[in-house]
């Protein structure tokens, strides 16, 4: 008999594998999509954060969360959010890796799918950390863009923002080494509908052109320890987007105070806040009344970052799901030798990556914008794929804790962080509503976009009737102008699950790509996990999901 203290029938512990060689569905896709030349950096980054340490970073910044300081011992406001060394660590890491600028500092065929494949990875590790690295690495072709004569912006800050050194000193930027950004753009009154916005912004002509004053409040303000702000306020223009730095050109603070910080579900490493605007300047970016416009090219960079990031997560929950399987016996033989939980495990890893194929091809569609049925693409995929990846991931990642059972739902796994963090990028950037809406507006708009989807699934469609007759589902009830927007979210859903049944028919194995279709499209679908039919090739699914032992 064992001793009370021996441990049995319990899994090893994960740890010291290396994320980027391990996921041959993410190493496939990144060659496909045009990144293949990142291949190294992908490994040494995926070595890196393969590392107990670097997982164990990502649990002490999650339970030692940040702390706000409005105000110094002498009463003088402070402003300042503090965070556990952790936070600092995983930030050094991320920006060193190039995931809040590397697709505009290295401009080359792929960058935006090698960036992708990278925050894939760290999704995996820490996800309150990608927060600013998103919203910086979405504000830069705002800047370029609209920076205008605003030579400050060209010649301080984009050499910083573009910088591999995270500098988390809350000094000027001229004394910094590198410049992270954040946004506040909802209000108390408002939310997603932006143009009810109150702030208001004033011409400060004595401070130059370009220069307004801020007053106001944000409900959220994301990252607000960030260097500089992208912030909407109305001017008498209409509606308009203002770069708000925490400094000022001379040095002395700007009018920007930290109210208290959010009490949030997940993504607790990240600081996330309400502001007042008390006369803050601001620099006009894009003109009066163009402040939506503007604010939507780095919208649509965070919602590709939101789609991947789920992704990533994804696929984190799956492989903790099968390593537990691999190593836990019930009822006289592992888990995973079990049918009902290989169909279980092999649902979820026909989830995982459907999604992490969707994302990174949808992240093509930023490198290729130049081409007009790419740009087209781009215009529906990203509000589609974000709508439809972050509403599976909370499912996925519930599943996979169900997997480990009551250890499943002990913080110690892990899983329990994992699944607070995925609401987050659903809600974020326009909740599922406003996806769905926004893939109404977009078809309405520019009725090739449909087209665009149609010829990105004709090869597959030859071949799997199913996808053919998904899209004239589809097509169809667009045709219905009735009530078109009662049924938004289920024709999302059908362009998805089309452009994700293509790309595995064309690219992944085919007992991947017909579990996929027969579970998806097909008269079997079921709407919990564990579904499939008992004709699903099981053994190989997950063999090609499993992490390395």
């Amino acid at each position: 008999m064992s001793a009370p203290s021996e441990v049995a029938n319990q899994p090893p512990p994960r740890g010291g594998g290396n994320l980027f060689r391990e996921d041959a569905i993410l190493r496939e896709a990144v060659a496909r999509e045009g990144a293949d030349w990142a291949t190294l950096r992908l490994l040494d980054l995926g070595a890196s954060l393969g590392r107990e340490s670097i997982r164990e970073l990502g649990r002490l910044a999650n339970e030692h969360v940040p702390v706000l300081h409005t105000h110094d011992r002498f009463g003088q406001r402070r402003d300042e959010v503090e965070f556990h060394p952790a936070w600092h660590e995983l930030l050094r890491c991320y920006v060193a890796a190039g995931l809040h600028a590397s697709a505009w500092s290295e401009v080359r065929e792929g960058a935006h799918v090698a960036r992708a494949a990278a925050f894939h990875l760290a999704a995996q590790v820490e996800n309150g950390a990608q927060c600013p690295v998103t919203m910086t690495f979405a504000a830069v072709p705002v800047l370029r863009q609209h920076a205008g004569e605003l030579a400050f912006l060209r010649e301080t800050w984009l050499p910083r923002i573009l910088s591999r050194e995270y500098d988390p000193r809350f000094v000027p930027v001229g004394g910094k080494t590198g410049a992270l950004l954040g946004m506040g753009m909802t209000e108390k009154q408002g939310g997603s509908d932006v143009r009810a916005n109150t702030t208001r912004a004033e011409p400060d002509l004595a401070a130059g052109s370009g220069c307004y004053r801020l007053t106001g409040h944000k409900w959220f303000c994301s990252a607000p320890m960030s260097d500089a702000f992208l912030v909407l306020a109305q001017a008498a223009g209409g509606l308009s987007c203002f770069f708000v730095p925490r400094f000022l050109p001379d040095g002395s603070r700007n009018g920007l105070e930290l109210i208290r910080l959010k009490d949030k579900l997940g993504n607790r490493s990240n600081a996330s806040s309400e502001i007042e605007l008390v006369a803050a300047h601001g620099w006009l970016l894009g003109g009066e009344g163009r402040g939506v416009p503007v604010i939507i090219e780095m919208v649509n960079h965070t919602r590709l970052d939101c789609a991947t990031g789920t992704a990533g997560i994804m696929r984190a929950c799956v492989a903790e799901a099968l390593h537990h399987a691999r190593h836990r016996s019930a009822f006289g033989r592992p888990l995973i030798e079990q049918p009902l939980m290989q169909n279980v495990l092999a649902d979820i890893a026909l989830e995982s990556e459907a999604a992490t194929a969707l994302a990174l091809r949808l992240a093509r569609t930023f490198d290729e914008a130049g081409e007009r049925r790419e740009l087209l693409l781009r215009r529906v995929l990203t509000p589609a794929a974000k709508y439809w990846i972050c509403k599976r991931g909370p499912f996925l990642a519930a599943e996979a804790m169900e997997v480990l059972g009551g250890n499943g739902y002990i913080e110690d796994s892990g899983l329990p962080r994992l699944y607070r963090e995925m609401p987050v990028n659903s809600i974020w950037e326009g909740s599922g509503n406003v996806m769905c809406l926004d893939v109404l507006r977009a078809l309405a708009r520019e009725p090739e976009a449909l087209d665009a989807i149609f010829a990105e699934t004709h090869e597959a469609a030859a071949h799997e009737p199913r996808i053919a007759t998904t899209l004239e589902r589809a097509r169809r009830e667009l045709r219905e102008d009735v009530h078109v927007e009662w049924r938004a979210r289920r024709i999302t859903e059908w362009l998805v699950l089309a452009v994700q049944a293509s790309l595995l028919v064309r690219h992944a194995p085919a007992f991947v790509s017909e579990a996929f279709c027969a579970s998806r499209l097909g008269v079997e679908h079921g709407g919990a996990f564990g579904t499939l039919a008992s004709s699903a090739r099981f053994t190989p699914i997950l063999v090609r999901s499993a992490p390395a032992e």
